[in-house]
């Protein structure tokens, strides 16, 4: 991915599920591992940068793709 990492991230750990109601548990399973901030002109482009991403590459995991939306 090369230049187009911003941010090469972290991985984190256990997820809590948070509702209007409080705290509902655990996450169960972790719906991410981690994250990597990349810049790129669109969402497909940025789709064609996750392919160089090692768990994608070796064949062992997937990257789920969003932008990121400024508030």
């Amino acid at each position: 991915m090369g230049a187009a990492v911003v941010n090469g991230g972290n991985p984190v750990g256990q997820s809590m599920t948070v509702t209007a109601g409080g705290v509902a548990g655990d996450g169960g399973a972790n719906p991410i591992s981690g994250y990597t901030i990349v810049r790129a002109d669109t969402l497909e482009a940025a789709c064609e940068l996750a392919k160089g991403c090692p768990m994608v590459a070796d064949g062992t995991g997937s990257v789920e793709v969003a932008p990121i939306v400024e508030m």
